[in-house]
Parts: structure tokens; C-alpha cells; sequence
């Protein structure tokens, strides 16, 4: 068969319907209950969360600031779905059912609990639990709620979502997050070279110093 000219036209999809959806979606999470880290009661699903900080830590102090009325201000934006959901999609029969979404949000908080300069009870959390078909939606979801928001601990200040790397993979360097907020005995054994504090801060200042301007 004959190759027909390049067109970049025939290639190029859009859906302003699923435009619609991912919106009415994000509306959706932004107004769910907001509730403690973790969440008082354990929960099967799996979907989109966001952790929101009301602490006094002279970091975050303007996260604090912007949620003290609500809770519009997110430090970090993160999913949680069942290991290998990327090459099989799992079921939400009566047999399968997890709890991916409030084991990961225990799993924050755990690691808050370590880090020596944060309270983890300074912290708050919402969520969306996709279920059926809907979980397809999960990463398109996550990543609207990352550009809407732009969480520090997403943008600016990379690693909290973090994990054990696990035996000879210690060669990277420490993230951002653990090198500010110190404490994760896996992070430790990472070899390589990190940014300073001093660099990590600065941009952290020059974040927040945004915040709240483009809502």
C-alpha cells in the first residue's frame, strides 16, 4: 500500500467531552470532606488524594496561612493504585478489593511522624476513590490536579512520594524532601550527591511566593 503524505491533522485528537469530565472531576475532589492523616477509618478503593499542611513550620507557614478558611492549597497531589495496575487493570469484585488509597495515606503519614522538623498531625488529607471503569481516570485526574494546584511538594521540592529504592540502587542522591526534612533510614544509604539546603530553600521561598496569586 501506498504511504500517504504526512498530515499532522489526521493524527491529532481532541475530546472537548472528556475535557468536560476530567473538570467535573477535579470539582468533584475539591469538594469531597476534608479529614485527618490518615483518615479515621479504614477504606478499600484506590484514586487521587491531596495533603493539605496548617502547621507552624516557618517552610510552610504560607500554606497555613492560605488554608486557615479552606482548604484550596495543597502541598502535594499523589494517587494510589494496586501494584502492576499499569499492565492489567485490577477488578473491584467482592474477591479483589484493596485498600491502596488509605494504606498510602497511613504510609504519609508514617513518614511525616519520622521527619524530626514536622508535626504529622499538622496535616489533613481529601480523596477521590475511583471504582470500575472510572479508575482509568486516576493519572489523568492526578496530573489536572498537579497543573491546577502546582503542590510544592510536586513542583518544587521533589521526593516525598518516595521509596526504598531497595538494594543496589543506592546510588542516586537523596531528594530534595529528604534532605530538608531528614529521617527515612532508606534515604541514608543514597550515595549520590544532593542539592544543598541552602538551594533546596531558596526554592522553596520562591515558590510560595507565587502562591495564591494565579487562583
Amino acid at each position: 500500500m501506498k504511504q500517504r503524505p504526512f498530515d499532522r491533522a489526521e493524527h491529532a485528537y481532541r475530546n472537548d467531552a472528556f475535557a468536560e469530565l476530567v473538570k467535573d472531576a477535579v470539582r468533584f475532589f475539591n469538594g469531597t470532606p476534608v479529614l485527618t492523616l490518615p483518615p479515621p477509618v479504614s477504606f478499600h478503593g484506590r484514586g487521587v488524594y491531596a495533603l493539605y499542611y496548617i502547621g507552624s513550620n516557618k517552610f510552610y507557614a504560607r500554606y497555613a496561612e492560605l488554608n486557615r478558611t479552606a482548604y484550596e492549597f495543597p502541598i502535594y497531589v499523589g494517587k494510589a493504585v494496586p501494584k502492576g495496575w499499569r499492565q492489567s487493570r485490577t477488578s473491584d469484585d467482592i474477591d479483589n478489593q484493596s485498600s491502596e488509597l488509605f494504606s498510602r495515606l497511613r504510609q504519609h503519614h508514617n513518614n511525616l511522624k519520622i521527619a524530626p522538623n514536622l508535626n504529622a498531625d499538622d496535616f489533613m488529607c481529601r480523596f477521590v476513590i475511583f471504582e470500575h471503569t472510572g479508575s482509568d481516570m486516576i493519572s489523568t485526574v492526578e496530573a489536572a490536579l498537579i497543573k491546577l494546584n502546582r503542590p510544592l511538594w510536586n513542583t518544587a521540592v521533589d521526593g516525598f512520594g518516595n521509596h526504598d529504592p531497595g538494594k543496589g540502587r543506592y546510588e542516586q542522591a537523596r531528594s530534595d524532601w529528604d534532605v530538608i526534612h531528614p529521617g527515612r533510614k532508606w534515604a541514608d544509604k543514597c550515595n549520590g550527591v544532593p542539592k544543598t539546603k541552602a538551594v533546596i530553600l531558596k526554592k522553596i521561598k520562591t515558590h510560595l511566593a507565587t502562591l495564591g496569586k494565579s487562583k
